[in-house]
Formats: C-alpha cells, structure tokens, sequence
C-alpha cells in the first residue's frame, strides 16, 4: 500500500511563499489579525468627513433658499419698512444679513439692526479640550485627504469688494454660496444673491453646530472602538494563551524526543481538549511511543541478531581453524562438512533477516491489487512435495469457489506468510500427519486456517512464537535450520495488509495446532450472500 506523500517541492513552495509570516511568533500573528479588522472600523473616523461634508451641503443649500426668500421680501417691501424686516429675518434664520450696493458700500447689517445671531471666537482663547479637538480635526482631515476650504479673512473696511461670492452675484446676476473655515476652524457658510440690477443681500453664518456634531460622532466611535480594541486585545491573548502554550509544550517534549536524553519522555495528551490541539497532542503522545517502541524492537532486533550470527559464525571460525591443524582425512571432511552447514545457516539467516527488516518498507511502496485469495492458497497447497530426510505430510485444501474470496494486498507477500505458515506445520506433523489448509468469506474479512496433526503450541507461548528468532523446534530438525523469523515475517507482513493472525486449538480437540489470519475482503459480502 503506497503512503501518501507531499512533495518536497510544494512544501518549499508553500514555506517561500509564506516565510514572512514564519517570522512572526503565532500570539503576534493573532493580535494582528484581530487588530487589523478594528482597523477597518477606525475608518468610521474617516467616514466622519464625508458625513460633515453632507451636513455642511445641507446647509448651504438651506443659507441659498432662506436668503432667496428674504431677497424676494425685501424687494417686495417698501424702503422704510426694509430695515426692520432684515432684523427680523435675521433673528428668524441664524444669519447675518448684509446689503450692499452696486458702488461697494455696505446699505444695511442685521448685527447693526438687531443682536448678533453669532460671535466669532478667537481661536486662541478657547480651553484646551477645544484646542485638542481642533488638532484631532486637523489629523483626520490631513489623513483622509479632505479638501480644506480657506480660512476666513474678516475685513476692517466691510466693503462688497471684501466679498468674491457677492461681487460674483451682482455681477452673474446668479445665486452663488462659499464654504470657508472660521478662525477657529468651524464651518463658515455664505449665499450671495443680487437685489434688483443695483445691490446684492449676502447671507452668512457660523455653522459651529456641525463641528460640534461632528466631534460628538467621533467621540462616541472612539469610545467603541476603544472598548473594541481593549476586548480585542484580551481576548486575542486569551486565544494565543489556548493555542500556543500547549503548541510550545508539545514542542518541547517533541525536541525531548529528538535529543533522546530521557528514556521515557512524557508528552502531555491534553485530555481536556477536545479541539484539533489536543486531537494533535494525544497523535504526537501516540506517536511518541511508537516510536519508542519502534526504536526499543530495533535495539532488540539488533542484538538479537548478533546473537544469532554469533554462534554460526563462532561454529565456522573453529571449524576452519581446524581444517589448519587437522591431518586426518574424515575429520577434515567433517570439519568441512560443518563449515559449509554454518555458511548455509549464515546465508538463510542473512537472508530472512534482510527481508524482515524490508518488510515495511517494501509495503509502503508497492501498490495493492485485488488477489483471488482461495486460487492462490490451493496453487500453494497442491505445489507441496515430498523433502528428503522429512516426514512425509499430506496436504488438503478446502475453500470457496474461484473468485468468491478477494482481498487487496501484494500476492507475493501473502503467498510468503502462507508458505512460512505451511513450512511451520510441516515441520512439527509426524511422519503420515496432514496439514489442512481452509479459507472461509466472512461479512467484511477473509479467514484461513492451516491445521497440522503435530503437539500443538502450549498456551503459555502463543503469543512469544511471533516474536523474532523465538523458535521451539522438533529435535529432528536439528539445530539451525530454521531462523526463528518465519512467524514473525508473516505477522509483520500481515499487519502491513490490516490483517491479524494468532495460533489456538484445533476445533475437533485432537492434537495440533491451528494457525489462523484474517483480511479485509476487497468487496465486504452482504449479509445475505451464500456462505456467510
């Protein structure tokens, strides 16, 4: 079964791709993120200009229409009663109203007729709130990029020719209005329009009222965004505290692991988390000890098998020391004899252990193919012969029809842990014994058993036999025929299929052993198929 794999080239890709960000601790990233979007909502402060911008065109438009009705009343009164009128208005309306004539000279001031309707305050007096507001009107502006009107230039001599937007009027004969700022920068609003061909009204006001709304609407944004960006800040360090703290535990018992200076390291499974954390710490706890396990079957592998090759190689090395100082003919040949039986044994075992250690490695890179699991026992059982000096075995095979029993999985192996299964009856049948070979379709699994007439495994070592190079064999085999690894071949071959295998008693209870394996069917039989 092929792993999957990610390619070293994407992952260099993806790790290019995104290096600024690798060089930026995760709780910084976090409060950036979270930061970021209360950014957008400081844009409400910028919102805030185009929101003065309407109330200041608002306001113009309704300076234009009251000095239309007042010129269309003045010009409709009669001249003595035009004076009081302009008061009137004037106190009606908020405005300063002004006529001037045709030659420039000012003809009557509503502040002259009546009580001003407004004061123009000196920026310079104001309190230091007022002033502070004022500099954070300045900021906003200059960073929305707001258009700021010219400041207003109050004349000494209150002449029509201190006035462009009147000047403008009486010469278009057309309504015309100007914004300016007032000395301490609030809105100053104007509307000019022509009295007849000879003079012209001029409306103006100090809309201080919009600035006033204006920097209540920011105070209350900020007030928001204040708490936001407090509640923000706690919770994003709250949200890095729950992150990556059990992060950096895990990456601490991780480099434990790698430095290997502690026997047992304890990586903490985080029980009490039932997010994708503490789904990726119990899957670093397990694989922690798997490969401490791993790591302790190697050690035990290796010193296993330099016990193994000690006493054939120790055998040889005597053998040929012998065959140096020995004259005699028949004991060099014995002498010669064992040697090659040792060199044998070296090879048979060099061999079996090759293959075990490349069992997983072999698995993970050869791709499955459905097998006809019942075809491919019987070829194997009617494949037995006769061994010369070994008892002779009869051998049986009962199983479903061809093509009732497929698995997925490399036929080559499981044709290895059949035959290791088969060699292991063999070889513990008495002379005339039979071994029995079955394959069974179960709802989802395919069992096999092999059976053999021979003493049977004591229940004490039925778990042991699996282990490499454990091995309890007949006396008439002889020492050093067999490696010790024909079972535990066959287990690590069926672990790699998602198989099990285990020995028990036969079913009829006569004497033997009864070895049995399962797999998963390639297509699992429903539940009311024929032989289920």
């Amino acid at each position: 079964m092929a792993p999957d794999t990610v390619s070293t080239r994407s992952e260099e890709r993806q790790a290019s791709s995104g290096e600024w960000t690798t060089r930026i601790s995760l709780t910084r990233r976090i409060l950036a993120v979270n930061i970021f979007a209360l950014a957008i909502l400081a844009g409400g402060f910028f919102y805030l200009d185009s929101y003065r911008a309407r109330l200041i065109d608002g306001r113009l438009a309704t300076i234009e229409r009251e000095a239309a009705l007042v010129a269309t009343a003045i010009e409709i009164a009669p001249n003595r009663d035009r004076p009081r009128l302009l008061a009137r208005s004037a106190e009606a309306t908020g405005l300063r109203l002004r006529i001037y004539d045709v030659a420039g000279h000012k003809v009557a001031d509503s502040f002259a007729l009546a009580k001003p309707t407004y004061e123009l305050r000196d920026p310079d007096a104001d309190p230091i709130h007022i002033k502070l507001a004022r500099f954070l009107d300045k900021v906003v502006e200059t960073i929305a990029l707001a258009n700021t009107p010219p400041y207003l230039q109050e004349p000494l001599d209150d002449r029509l020719g201190n006035w462009q937007e009147a000047r403008e009027a009486i010469a278009r004969h057309t309504p015309t209005v100007t914004y300016r700022f007032a000395p301490d920068r609030t809105p100053f609003l104007s509307a000019a329009r022509p009295l007849g061909p000879h003079s012209v009204l001029l409306a103006t006001a100090n809309a201080r009222d919009i600035t006033e709304i204006v920097r209540a609407e920011r105070v209350r944004i900020g007030l928001v965004l204040a708490a936001a960006i407090i509640a923000s800040v706690l919770l994003s360090l709250f949200l890095a505290r729950t992150i990556v703290l059990p992060l950096r535990r895990l990456a601490r018992a991780a480099v434990r692991v790698r430095l290997g200076r502690a026997r047992e390291v304890i990586v903490p499974r985080l029980p009490e988390r039932r997010d994708e954390i503490g789904m990726l710490a119990r899957a670093i706890s397990d694989m922690s000890q798997a490969l401490r396990q791993r790591i302790d079957a190697t050690d035990a592998f290796a010193a296993d098998v330099s016990h193994e090759l000690k006493n054939p190689i120790a055998s040889l090395r005597s053998a040929l020391e012998g065959l140096g100082k020995i004259e005699d003919a028949g004991l060099r040949a014995r002498l010669l004899d064992i040697a090659q039986d040792d060199v044998r044994r070296l090879d048979r075992l060099v061999t079996d252990i090759a293959e075990a250690s490349r069992i997983d490695a072999q698995l993970s890179r050869t791709p499955f193919e459905p097998i006809d699991l019942g075809r491919m026992i019987g070829r194997i059982a009617r494949s037995q012969a006769p061994r010369e000096g070994a008892p002779t075995i009869k051998f049986s095979y009962a199983g479903p029809g061809r093509g009732a029993v497929h698995v997925m999985g490399d036929p080559q192996k499981l044709a290895r842990v059949v035959e290791n299964l088969v060699d292991n009856a063999r070889s513990f049948s008495p002379e005339g014994g039979r071994v029995r070979l079955t394959v069974e379709a179960g709802s989802d699994r395919a069992l096999v058993a092999i059976e053999d007439d021979g003493p049977g495994v004591p229940e004490a070592e039925r778990e042991s036999i699996f282990r490499r190079f454990h091995s309890v064999r007949p006396e008439r085999d002889g020492f050093g025929k067999h490696s010790g690894l024909g079972l535990a071949i066959a287990r690590d071959i069926l672990a790699g299929h998602h198989g099990t295998v285990w020995v028990e008693d036969r079913p009829d209870g006569k004497p033997g052993g009864r070895f049995v394996f399962t797999l998963p069917l390639a297509m699992p039989r429903p539940d009311n198929a024929p032989g289920t």
